[in-house]
């Protein structure tokens, strides 16, 4: 999704595919192991800048580019704090930023008493690892992650986690999901777009609101904020998204970090003057960062998961232009698999209501 501003602002782009049916082959100047660092460091002669779409390269592979001399944004040390969540807890702590009550667990021992603590049930997380529900679960005896505890003696544990521990958190009351984005450029500068509102199904984003619904005010200044600190105080550059929960107690919490293009920020590529992605490579190679406003007064991006039966996505285009001709869709050509974020789509207007209706009349030709 870099790939177009890419195009438009004039940029030569190169990107390392994982492999031959990745979503990424169109684009795609090379396919390799991006764990192997002879691999990167290849693939990084003659480029500018290296970034990422995802923080799963490894801490190894990162400073080998560095120590070669190549520009890698988010810098090691930045992405570290979202790779590792024990590490993020501990530096957010530090910051004295809001998150859930947190502890680190190295024994089933420390989770007993943590749920003791905290009502009898608790979130358990692996450090390093997880994403859209996975890593993840409610727990109330430290048996149900048994599987977990007996993995972190395992010599085959990553070496470079955070030492064989696992992440307990208070098991938070939230009225909803919230997401904010910035964008940050090695110079300082700093944008925002608006907070918006994330609905998760089965631990996958399913929908995202822009703005966040009754947000204006207070909530968006505290969700602003809060990213900017982090963005600013960790050196971030490029897009950084900040997930929080909205409690039924009228805090805001720090959930998850992602430095990068992050899915509750797709709706930007129709809704907002600078997308997520174009915003990425300004920040990315220093150049002055775009404006953040909105094209109409809400956006609504649909995830379609796991995408038809039978077919391909292409396949069911034509009914849903037809049928909902404003929807922006975006096919990621995916293999169809449950749970899986095949393609988005999005509509933007002046009306919620209409807006997230016809955005999920679209998304619903996609399915089965």
């Amino acid at each position: 999704m870099m790939v177009p501003p890419a195009i438009h602002l004039g940029l030569e782009i190169s990107v390392l595919a994982e492999n031959e049916g990745s979503s990424a082959r169109l684009a795609a100047t090379r396919v390799g192991d991006y764990h192997d660092a002879a691999t990167v460091l290849a693939f990084a002669q003659g480029v500018d800048a290296i970034t990422f779409d995802h923080e799963h390269v490894p801490q190894s592979v990162l400073r080998a580019l560095v120590d070669a001399g190549v520009a890698v944004h988010p810098s090691p040390e930045a992405l570290f704090v979202a790779q590792d969540k024990l590490v993020m807890r501990q530096r957010l702590t530090d910051l004295g930023l809001p998150v859930p009550d947190w502890a680190r667990l190295e024994t089933p021992a420390d989770l007993a008493a943590f749920l003791a603590d905290h009502g009898g049930r608790a979130v358990v997380k692996t450090a390093r690892g997880g994403y859209d529900g996975k890593g993840v679960r409610v727990v109330s005896d430290p048996s149900e992650v048994a599987d977990w505890f007996a993995g972190l003696s395992d010599p085959s544990v990553d070496p470079e986690s955070t030492g064989g521990a696992l992440l307990a958190e208070e098991l938070v009351e939230f009225r909803r999901e919230l997401a904010q984005s910035v964008a940050r450029r090695p110079s300082g500068e700093i944008v925002a777009w608006p907070v918006v509102e994330s609905v998760q199904r089965d631990g996958v984003c399913a929908e995202v609101i822009a703005p966040a619904p009754s947000s204006a005010g207070r909530l968006a200044d505290m969700a602003e904020d809060i990213a900017r600190t982090i963005a600013a105080e960790l050196g971030v550059t490029g897009v950084l998204a900040v997930e929080l929960f909205e409690t039924t107690d009228d805090r805001i919490l720090i959930n998850e970090l992602a430095m990068r293009p992050h899915n509750t920020g797709h709706w930007s590529i129709d809704g907002s003057t600078t997308s997520q992605f174009e915003q990425h490579l300004r920040a990315v190679l220093d150049l002055p960062l775009g404006d953040t406003g909105t094209f109409e007064d809400w956006s609504v991006m649909i995830n379609v998961l796991g995408g038809p039966t039978t077919g391909t996505l292409a396949d069911r285009l034509p009914a849903a232009m037809a049928d909902q001709p404003s929807a922006k869709i975006h096919d990621y050509g995916k293999d169809p698999r449950p749970g899986r974020k095949v393609g988005h789509v999005t509509v933007v207007g002046d009306d919620l209501d209409d807006v997230v209706f016809r955005a999920r009349a679209a998304a619903d030709h996609f399915l089965d």
